[in-house]
C-alpha cells in the first residue's frame, strides 16, 4: 500500500482513494489473485478499534481501506490530513457489479436478513445484464456455521464475495476465512444489501453531500439510536488528538 496515498485517524489507516482509483485498486486485486480484504471504515469503525485491538489490527492489515463517510472527511481535513473524496460501499458493490458484468467476474452475496440477498442479487442481474451470482447465502458470522459456509463459496469459485453481517463480524469473519476461501476479493458490506433490495432507503444526495445521512438514518430506524452514539464520541476523540492529547 502506497503510504503517501493512506491516513491515520485515531491509529486507523484510510486509504486516500477516490471511487475511480479504488476501483482500479480492486481490479489490480482481481488481476494478481487473492486474497484482499476491502473495508468501508467509517466514524463507527474507528471509534469501534478503539476499545477492539483485534479490530483495528484487521483493519490496519486489510489491502484497502475505503473512507465511507462524510465524518473521517471533516477529521482529516482538521488533522491537516485531508482525503481526496467519500467513497462508499454501496456504491462500490454497485460499481463493482457494472464491472463484472463486463469482464466476467463472478460475485458472491453473504449475510443480511432472510430473503434480502436474494432480492438485492435480483435487483442487480436485471440492472446489469450478463451479471454472473456465483451463489448467495445468509447463514451467520456465527463460528459453528464458518466451516460449511466457507466450503460452499470456495465450491462456487467466485472472484468477489460480499459479505453483509455488519461490522465488526462481517470484518472478523472475512479475516478469519478469507485465506481459505480462494477468493481473491472479499469487502464487508454492512446494509448494502438492504438499500438495493429496497428493504431501506438511503438518504437523499443532498443529505448525503451535506454529512446528514446518519439523521436519514436515523428518523428512519430509530432503534439505532445507540449506535449514533459513535459520532459525537468520534468527533470528541478527533479534536482531542488535533489538540495533542491523549485518546
Amino acid at each position: 500500500m502506497d503510504s503517501q496515498a493512506a491516513i491515520t485517524i485515531l491509529g486507523i489507516r484510510v486509504d486516500s482513494v477516490t471511487c475511480h482509483d479504488a476501483l482500479a485498486r480492486i481490479e489490480e486485486y482481481l488481476a494478481q489473485g487473492g486474497p484482499h480484504q476491502v473495508n468501508t471504515v467509517n466514524p463507527e469503525f474507528i471509534v469501534t478499534a478503539q476499545g477492539d485491538p483485534q479490530f483495528a489490527r484487521i483493519l490496519n492489515q486489510s489491502a484497502l481501506n475505503l473512507p465511507d463517510g462524510q465524518g473521517l472527511l471533516w477529521a482529516a481535513r482538521l488533522l491537516g490530513r485531508p482525503l481526496r473524496e467519500r467513497v462508499t460501499g454501496v456504491d462500490t458493490l454497485v460499481r463493482l457489479a457494472a464491472l463484472s458484468a463486463e469482464r466476467g467476474y463472478r460475485i458472491y452475496l453473504l449475510g443480511a436478513a432472510e430473503g434480502v440477498a436474494a432480492a438485492a442479487g435480483r435487483h442487480l442481474m436485471g440492472r446489469f445484464p450478463g451479471l454472473e451470482i456465483a451463489g448467495i447465502h445468509t447463514g451467520s458470522p456465527a463460528p459453528e456455521e464458518e466451516e460449511a459456509i466457507a466450503t460452499e463459496i470456495k465450491s462456487a469459485h467466485p472472484h468477489i464475495l460480499f459479505v453483509a453481517y455488519g461490522a465488526p463480524h462481517q470484518e472478523e469473519w472475512i479475516a478469519r476465512n478469507l485465506a481459505r476461501l480462494d477468493v481473491p476479493v472479499a469487502m464487508g458490506v454492512g446494509g448494502a444489501f438492504d438499500f438495493l433490495s429496497g428493504r431501506a432507503k438511503r438518504a437523499p444526495r443532498w443529505m448525503q453531500r451535506l454529512g446528514l445521512e446518519w439523521l436519514h438514518r436515523l428518523f428512519h430506524q430509530p432503534w439505532r439510536w445507540r449506535r449514533m452514539l459513535a459520532l459525537p464520541q468520534f468527533a470528541l476523540l478527533t479534536i482531542r488528538e488535533r489538540l495533542g492529547r491523549p485518546v
